[in-house]
């Protein structure tokens, strides 16, 4: 039995009232509740949305520290994270400093022969080389030791990071020895919003810079930075932060700048990933665009991302761009192999059994690469219906995976909170997700979760549905419904797509495509006595998304289908049709 919101009223309703009542609900939903929040969220404007810079904790500290650098041409080097978060992040710092004429150099560390974050013999390279000032992006925040070695070289480090901070044993936060930390996520936070990725957080030091002057300030034109939001943009929607305050405006206009960017990197990126530039969305940075950047670190060296987007040479971007996508499907393949062995071993495992699983699938192998694992999670996940956690080691001995949900009902995340005591981090989203395991915790991960797993309510197992933001009725046109979603978008954490349901309709076909058929194309028909309509639902991987819901889908029978809409945009005339999420 489907339920769905019932229409605002009173105080709240009349609140939203410039709104119809659809809009009024969405926003609701959304903790928006008065007519300027309801504005600022519809219509995010740059220059009444975009924060002062200085209001972060360090900021203005660290944009004279940086000043003072450009005008002594003091070496500076940019240390930045090797994923599409730290890579734009860089690149917004390089594409700076290059405007100011600044001395200095980026540095991405090696993401299997030296592991994420700061590490000594790198720093020990910068300062041979005459480095005064490390500035890291999207990383440093953990590095104590790192940066106090740094400092005893003689070396300023700037840290720009929204991690958490590591704690003492007694609780208490434990900062970097830096000259200036700059992380939303520290004790004493000045700034209101403080939920930035790496890449945004890097625009705001530029903004702040910028704002503070140097030698050469006049010589830059005032609303120069915001071209830089392409990248910005790009790590903000790919990092998978709130995309809520600040970060929306951010996410918003990093769209814009994208469509219309004259990166010759970015432009030959789409190209490869046939993404059309001119009407980017952020599903095509999450699902395109940000895979084939983070291969580059997971499967070569993530410098050839960043030389892509920093490139002003067409041919050199050609070549690197189909580099990142053969990388890309090199990824794909030795994810393969990774799940050939897990299957080898589940295989033994059966055996061991009496033909039987447990709940919840975990293993991993230090020779596993964790980049390539979230690939197989879901391949498992997908054939054998129950949770997958697997882990792999990286630069180091911490173990790292990813996890599938493998069944609907089922969140990832409420299982690594009831067994939460395995993990150094692990976070994500009820169907997928990410965990660093604690050092002796590997032997016995798969216990603790299958332990978490029998405690899960009956409820979160049920193959329940949802509940819809609206019931699509015979009088509604797709193209308005869709018209008015679309005032939400960007689309992302803490602002998903409306869920639409459609009830009572016929099924007319149900096709399979794709290389193996693991792709589902339904068409429905919508009958109101009066107009016959037919409308066309997609979903990828659909026997993991969908479980054995898709069994129930017989041609001539009633179905009644939750998804979300969206424009066929391969398709002449950009037709609307749902993606499916849910059969009832």
């Amino acid at each position: 039995m489907l339920s769905f919101h019932e229409p605002l009223e009173g105080l709240k309703r009349e609140a939203l009232k410039a709104y119809d009542d659809f809009t009024a609900g969405l926003l609701s939903r959304r903790g928006i509740d008065s007519a300027e929040a309801a504005e600022a969220f519809l219509s995010p404007n740059y220059d009444a949305h975009i924060g002062d810079p200085f209001l972060i904790l360090n900021m203005r500290h660290a944009a004279k520290r940086i000043a003072d650098a450009v005008d002594a041409q003091e070496r500076i080097t940019v240390w930045s994270d090797y994923d599409c978060d730290g890579i734009p992040g860089g690149t917004i710092m390089h594409d700076f400093f290059k405007k100011a004429g600044a001395n200095f150099t980026n540095y991405i560390p090696h993401r299997h022969l030296e592991g994420f974050g700061l590490n000594q013999i790198g720093i020990q390279k910068l300062a041979d080389e005459g480095t005064t000032l490390i500035i890291t992006v999207d990383c440093g925040i953990a590095d104590v030791e790192h940066v106090a070695f740094a400092q005893s070289l003689g070396i300023d480090v700037i840290v720009t990071d929204h991690h958490l901070p590591r704690r003492n044993a007694d609780g208490t936060e434990e900062l970097p020895p830096a000259y200036a930390v700059v992380d939303p996520k520290q004790e004493g936070e000045t700034n209101a919003y403080r939920d930035f990725c790496g890449g945004g957080l890097a625009w705001k030091l530029v903004c702040a810079v910028l704002a503070k002057g140097f030698k050469g300030r006049d010589a830059i034109p005032i609303g120069w930075e915001k071209w830089l939001l392409d990248m910005a943009g790009l790590s903000t929607i790919a990092d998978m932060v709130p995309l809520t305050g600040e970060n929306r405006v951010i996410a918003k206009y990093g769209l814009l700048v994208m469509r219309k960017s004259p990166r010759i990197g970015l432009q030959k990126l789409c190209s490869v990933a046939r993404v059309n530039q001119r009407y980017i969305t952020e599903d095509d940075v999450g699902f395109m665009i940000a895979p084939r950047v983070n291969a580059a670190s997971r499967m070569g060296d993530p410098r050839d991302a960043f030389e892509l987007f920093t490139t002003s040479d067409e041919s050199r971007a050609d070549t690197l761009a189909k580099e990142l996508e053969k990388t890309n499907r090199s990824r794909k393949a030795s994810g393969a192999a990774v799940t050939r062995a897990a299957h080898e071993r589940l295989e033994r495992k059966k055996e061991e059994n009496n033909g039987e699983l447990p709940p919840v699938i975990a293993m991993g192998d230090p020779d596993w690469r964790p980049g390539l694992l979230g690939l197989v999670a879901n391949s498992l996940a997908e054939e054998y219906e129950r949770p997958v956690f697997l882990w792999g080691r990286e630069g180091s001995t911490t173990a790292k995976g990813s996890c599938r949900a493998g069944r609907k009902g089922v969140s990832v995340v409420e299982l690594m909170t009831l067994a939460e005591d395995i993990f150094v981090e692990a976070g994500g989203h009820a169907a997928s997700g990410g965990f660093t395991l604690k050092d002796d915790a590997v032997f016995t991960f798969e216990e603790h979760l299958c332990d978490a797993f029998r405690k899960i309510s009956p409820i979160s197992l049920a193959n329940r549905v949802s509940m819809a933001d609206y019931a699509i009725s015979s009088a509604d046109q797709l193209s308005t419904l869709l018209s008015r979603t679309e005032k939400l978008a960007p689309f992302g954490m803490d602002n998903p797509k409306p869920l639409f349901a459609l009830q009572g309709c016929e099924v007319s076909q149900v096709s399979w495509f794709g290389k193996g058929e693991e792709h589902l194309r339904v068409r429905v028909t919508r009958d109101d006595g009066f107009n016959r309509t037919d409308i066309e639902a997609i979903t990828f991987f659909a026997r993991r998304d969908l479980g054995k819901d898709y069994e129930r889908l017989e041609i001539g029978k009633p179905a009644t289908l939750l998804g979300t809409l969206e424009r066929d945009t391969y398709t002449r005339g950009q037709p609307v049709r749902m993606r499916l999420i849910a059969i009832a």
